[in-house]
């Protein structure tokens, strides 16, 4: 069984740039319930289907299969009526790598830096561009802000 362990935190700064290049993302979701979501994303022209299960302690199931560009395509036009758009950013740092994600269209101005771990006690050295940490802040998943983009609640809710 496929494991993610992850932990996600707001940009603060642009200290990261200089550091990498984007690729852009962009995901759509087919279902999504107390235990399961399931997500259709096309990079570049390679696609993929993901089914991630409920998050514990930083940690859930996950399992992420490629699958044609033109089936991702007709899965979302058919089955995603919400997507996220973005330009991810990858940034080795020591023994871990940042993925910065950029959001666009309707979650624009939204920054947030993620890195998966091998534990969840895994000691994380944050970088100065890192702040508050929303690992744990659902309107901070991308599922969530497909659905509830953050233009719409970012004065009202925001916690950094």
């Amino acid at each position: 069984m496929g494991i993610e362990i992850e932990r996600k935190f707001l940009v603060i700064n642009d200290g990261w740039r200089s550091q990498a290049s984007g690729v852009f993302y962009c995901q759509g979701y087919v279902a999504k319930t107390e235990g399961v979501t399931v997500r259709i994303r096309v990079i570049g022209n390679q696609g993929f289907v993901t089914l991630k299960g409920k998050t514990k302690n930083y940690s859930r199931p996950e399992f992420e299969y490629p699958i044609p560009l033109e089936d991702a395509q007709e899965m979302m036009r058919l089955w995603c009526d919400y997507v996220v758009e973005k330009n991810r950013y990858r940034i080795p740092m020591g023994n871990l790598v940042w993925e910065v994600d950029e959001f666009k269209g309707l979650n624009e101005g939204l920054v947030i830096a993620e890195v998966e771990l091998e534990h969840p006690d895994q000691p994380v050295p944050l970088p100065d561009w890192v702040g508050t940490e929303v690992s744990h802040q659902s309107q901070y998943f991308n599922s969530s802000l497909a659905q509830s983009p953050y233009r719409e609640w970012r004065g009202r809710s925001e916690q950094g």
